[in-house]
């Protein structure tokens, strides 16, 4: 049985919070306060960006209420979130929900892989990006594009010219025989599986986004 999160009113608390965070607006989708809240809620990070939207045009009398006496009060707003979540769980929730699966889905991303916990898929996703700018010649540390990259996910240059050699045995057209005994080929199968249909048009979109969790 999967425990799945739908939309409660008490969010709003959260979100707006996040949303006053200078600077003061919706954040990026996938910004790392985003995903964190999102990881809590067990919510899409979009979904917050959308609510964040509607915070921003206040285009209902709810919204408009919560606005007028949180807006200028962000001690009663950290208060009321601070409660919000020591009461959550409250009474027999804690118990009714013990041992039930969460359903995650984005949150995988986020998370340490089992095989390395140097790395989480949304790291690979950024490597397979680099992949398609490069060519297996300048698939190596001392590539400028390898370097910048090892810096923004706060790995050595070598970690990544490991990931971009095992992708280059998950593409077709280099017909590379595996001879590699990294627990990390399976997770990098996965993620080239995962964007094989979309193409790096799509993967490039899909990287962009992802690159602001590592920079925040």
């Amino acid at each position: 049985m999967a425990k799945t999160t739908t939309w409660q009113d008490e969010y709003w608390l959260p979100v707006m919070q996040l949303y006053l965070r200078k600077p003061t607006g919706p954040k990026p989708i996938y910004s790392r306060d985003t995903v964190e809240l999102g990881m809590e809620l067990h919510i899409h990070p979009q979904q917050l960006h959308k609510r964040m939207m509607q915070l921003t045009a206040l285009n209902t009398p709810r919204l408009e209420r919560i606005w007028q006496r949180y807006a200028e009060s962000p001690r009663s707003l950290a208060r009321a979130v601070r409660l919000w979540r020591e009461m959550k769980g409250f009474g027999s929730a804690g118990e009714f929900y013990e041992g039930v699966e969460v359903q995650e889905t984005f949150e995988k991303d986020f998370r340490p892989l089992a095989e390395d916990q140097r790395f989480c898929p949304a790291m690979l996703i950024l490597v397979l990006d680099l992949y398609f700018q490069l060519v297996p010649a300048t698939m190596v540390a001392q590539t400028p594009e390898v370097v910048q990259l090892a810096q923004l996910l706060k790995l050595k240059a070598e970690d990544v010219e490991e990931v971009l050699y095992l992708f280059q045995l998950c593409d077709p057209y280099l017909n590379r025989v595996d001879l590699s005994m990294s627990p990390l080929l399976l997770p990098c199968q996965q993620v080239w599986r995962r964007f094989e249909k979309g193409g790096p048009t799509q993967l490039s979109a899909f990287a962009r986004e992802l690159k602001e969790y590592f920079i925040g």
